[in-house]
C-alpha cells in the first residue's frame, strides 16, 4: 500500500513537471514565434508598403479622388461665356458659379478643421465623392442661375470632405518611405482633374451644349466615386475621436496673432484670387476680336496647367539650394511679367505669357504652402487649414470681384488691377524678414 502511494506521488510530480515545462515553452514561443510577433507589431508591418497590392490600390483610388474633386470644382470655369449668354447675365454674375463652389470648399475646410477626425476617413470621402457627383448631375437640369449657384456652394462644402482628410489618410495608412510618392499621386490627380475637367467641359459644350457637358462630367464623377467606394481600403490606423474644441480654438487664436502667418495667408488669398481671375475670364477675351477663337482652340489653353507641374517640381528642387523666401519673391516677379504679357493682342505672346504666369503661380503657391507648414511646430493641421481657407476665399471673392471690374471697364484695366494685387503680395512677403525656416 505504501509502495503504491509512493509510486502515485512520483507520477503526480512527473505530470506537474511536464505541465511547468509546457507552460514555459508556450510562453517562450508566444514571444519568439514569428506569427505572434506579427500580431504584436501590427502597427508597423501592416502599413501599405511601396509595391504592395494595398499600396497600389490606395494610389489608384486617391488619384481618382483628386481627379473627381477638381474636375467638379472648376467645371463651370470654361463654360462661363455660354452660361452668361444662356441666362442673359453679366460676366461677374456668371462667375459666381465658380466662386460659390470655391467659397463652399473654403467653408467646408473651416468646418473640417474642427470636425474631420470625428468621422471615419473612407466613409467621409465616399460620401463626398458620390453626393457631389449626384449634385453635378442634377445641375444639368436646374433652370435658375441663382439656384445653380446655391447648389455649387453646397457641392463645394461636400467636396471639402475629401481634401480635408486625404493627406491625413495617406500619412496614417502608408509606410513613411512611400508617403511622398502617395501624396504626389494625389496632387497629380488634383492637377490633371482640374485640367481635364476644363478641357472636356469646353469640348463637350461646344458639341452638345453646356448642360449636356455638365451632365456627362457629373456621370463620370459619380462613376469615379462608385469605383472609389468599391476598392479604396478602410483605415486600419485611425479611429474617429471626439473633437477638443477648446484646444482647437486656442490654436486658432495663436496662429491668427502671428503676423508672419497673416502675411502668408494674405499672399495665399491674392495668389489664388489672381490666378482664378485670369482663367475665369480669359475665355471671354479669346472669343472676341482681335482673336475670335473657336471653342476647340480655347479648350486647349487649359493645357497650360502642365506648366504648373513643372513649376512645382522646379521649386521643390531649388528649395534645397536657395531661400524659400527668395524663390517666392522671384516667382511673384515672373508671375507679374506673365500677367502683363496677357495685355498683348498677339496670340503667341498671350500663350507664352499664360504659360509663364501659370508656372510662376504654382511655384509661388508651393513655396508659400511649404513656408506655412514649416513655420509652426504645433497645430500644423490647423495652420494649413487656415492657409487653404484664405486660398479658396481668394478664389471666391477676388475671382468674382474682378469679373465685375472687367464687365464695367476693359481687359487692360482688369490686368492692371491684378498686377496691383501681385505687387501687394510681393510687399507682404518682403516684410517677412526674419524667417525661421531659412
Amino acid at each position: 500500500m505504501i509502495y503504491k502511494l509512493i509510486l502515485f506521488q512520483r507520477q503526480i510530480n512527473i505530470i506537474l513537471r511536464r505541465a511547468r515545462i509546457l507552460k514555459i515553452f508556450r510562453k517562450f514561443t508566444k514571444v519568439n514565434n514569428p506569427v505572434h510577433k506579427k500580431n504584436i507589431t501590427v502597427n508597423t508591418t501592416k502599413r501599405a508598403e511601396k509595391g504592395s497590392r494595398r499600396f497600389k490600390i490606395i494610389r489608384f483610388c486617391i488619384f481618382l479622388s483628386g481627379l473627381s474633386v477638381f474636375a467638379q470644382l472648376y467645371l463651370f470655369q470654361p463654360l462661363l461665356p455660354m452660361v452668361a449668354g444662356h441666362f442673359k447675365t453679366s460676366v461677374g454674375d456668371s462667375s459666381l458659379l465658380v466662386s460659390s463652389t470655391t467659397a463652399g470648399m473654403a467653408a467646408g475646410l473651416f468646418f473640417f478643421a474642427f470636425r474631420a477626425d470625428s468621422f471615419p476617413r473612407k466613409e467621409l470621402m465616399v460620401f463626398s465623392l458620390i453626393l457631389s457627383g449626384v449634385l453635378t448631375v442634377v445641375s444639368a437640369w436646374i433652370p435658375s442661375l441663382s439656384l445653380l449657384i446655391a447648389i455649387g456652394a453646397v457641392k463645394g462644402f461636400i467636396l471639402s470632405g475629401v481634401s480635408a482628410v486625404a493627406l491625413a489618410y495617406l500619412t496614417e495608412e502608408v509606410q513613411l518611405s512611400a508617403v511622398a510618392l502617395a501624396i504626389s499621386t494625389y496632387l497629380s490627380g488634383n492637377t490633371i482633374g482640374g485640367m481635364s475637367g476644363r478641357i472636356s467641359a469646353t469640348l463637350l459644350a461646344g458639341e452638345f451644349g453646356w448642360r449636356n457637358a455638365v451632365l456627362m462630367i457629373g456621370i463620370e464623377s459619380l462613376i469615379l466615386g462608385l469605383i472609389f467606394s468599391k476598392f479604396f481600403p478602410e483605415s486600419k490606423f485611425f479611429n474617429p475621436q471626439k473633437t477638443d474644441y477648446h484646444l482647437k480654438i486656442k490654436q486658432m487664436k495663436r496662429i491668427l496673432s502671428d503676423s508672419y502667418m497673416l502675411r502668408l495667408y494674405g499672399a495665399a488669398f491674392l495668389l489664388m484670387g489672381s490666378f482664378v481671375s485670369v482663367y475665369n475670364y480669359l475665355s471671354f477675351r479669346l472669343e472676341t476680336a482681335p482673336f475670335s477663337l473657336n471653342h476647340f482652340f480655347i479648350a486647349f489653353i487649359f493645357l497650360m496647367y502642365i506648366f504648373g507641374v513643372f513649376g512645382t517640381m522646379i521649386t521643390s528642387r531649388l528649395s534645397s539650394r536657395f531661400s524659400r523666401k527668395d524663390i517666392l519673391k522671384v516667382s511673384l516677379l515672373l508671375m507679374l511679367t506673365g500677367l502683363l504679357l496677357l495685355i498683348s493682342e498677339n496670340i503667341g505672346i498671350v500663350i507664352f505669357g499664360l504659360g509663364l504666369f501659370t508656372l510662376s503661380f504654382f511655384a509661388a503657391h508651393t513655396m508659400a504652402s511649404q513656408m506655412t507648414a514649416l513655420h509652426t511646430k504645433e497645430g500644423k493641421s490647423s495652420t494649413t487649414s487656415i492657409y487653404w481657407l484664405f486660398y479658396y476665399f481668394g478664389s471666391s471673392l477676388l475671382g468674382s470681384g474682378t469679373g465685375y471690374v472687367l464687365h464695367s471697364t476693359s481687359w487692360p484695366v482688369f490686368i492692371i488691377i491684378l498686377s496691383a494685387a501681385i505687387i501687394f503680395c510681393f510687399s507682404l512677403i518682403w516684410q517677412n524678414k526674419s524667417l525661421k525656416i531659412d
